[in-house]
């Protein structure tokens, strides 16, 4: 079985083991391992998986080209993201000590309740430090396995791409493994039932079209009417096309500018 494998491929019952897989998926990026060269478990639990229902690979359509890869930052090839925000890497060694990483990576990844992993996946601050790809550093690790467990999610539940959404939620309100984004304004998931929220189809097929359907949302979760920090971020998420990025980066934009 390829590594993104299809619907098709897949013929099993789902499992909750199975929905853990996804967010232990690819845990070798946060060593800055390949996947052909990446251990098969970490601290005794199964690792670097084959997504079913090739929600690995459409996820990584929304936030990076399809292709042979490129070197697209000059000096910049660790798995370490580098940040809209400052322009720097968000590797701190500071925070970021070997066994403080370590240790982090561990909770995550051994986490065993589906839903409990999905909460840790959206509160994570030491996943945020990794990009998804070395050749894509502002792509970030963290948004790109949350976007596979959404896609994974309604994929199960028989549900297509052409269908999906993306849904402006409360804060309050998070659906397990569709919400995508978390902060104390709103959430963000990816779903069939929008539930009367605004909400815009993510189109027919995967793609970098972040800033498209941001664009077409009828409503926005940001006070873009009086609030000059909304205004900013508001503007640069129009002009981001890597979901991925674009969810990371109102993560940091939270972080830098909120008072």
């Amino acid at each position: 079985m390829s590594e993104n494998a299809t619907r098709n491929d897949v013929q099993s019952e789902d499992t909750p083991d199975e929905t853990v897989a996804v967010y232990r998926h690819d845990a070798h990026k946060m060593n800055g391992q390949s996947h052909e060269d990446a251990p098969k478990t970490f601290a005794g639990v199964p690792v670097n998986q084959t997504v079913p229902y090739g929600a690995d690979g459409d996820a990584s359509a929304l936030s990076r080209p399809s292709g042979q890869p490129e070197q697209t930052v000059e000096n910049h090839e660790t798995h370490y993201r580098l940040s809209l925000i400052e322009g720097e890497s968000r590797y701190n060694p500071q925070e970021f000590t070997h066994n403080s990483v370590k240790s982090a990576i561990r909770d995550l990844l051994t986490e065993d309740d589906p839903e409990a992993m999905h909460r840790a996946w959206l509160n994570s601050d030491v996943v945020s430090a990794f990009n998804e790809s070395v050749y894509y550093p502002y792509t970030s690790l963290k948004y790109h396995t949350l976007l596979v467990a959404a896609l994974f999610d309604n994929y199960r539940a028989d549900h297509e791409f052409a269908g999906l959404h993306l849904v402006v939620d409360d804060a309050d309100e998070i659906v397990p493994h569709r919400t995508v984004y978390a902060d104390e304004y709103s959430t963000l998931r990816i779903d069939v039932d929008t539930g009367r929220q605004p909400a815009a189809r993510l189109g027919s097929r995967p793609w970098r079209s972040w800033a498209s359907v941001w664009n077409r949302l009828p409503a926005h979760p940001l006070e873009t009417n009086h609030d000059k920090y909304d205004m900013v971020l508001d503007t640069n998420l129009r002009r981001i096309g890597s979901w991925s990025t674009a969810l990371q980066y109102i993560e940091d934009f939270r972080e830098a500018f909120d008072q």
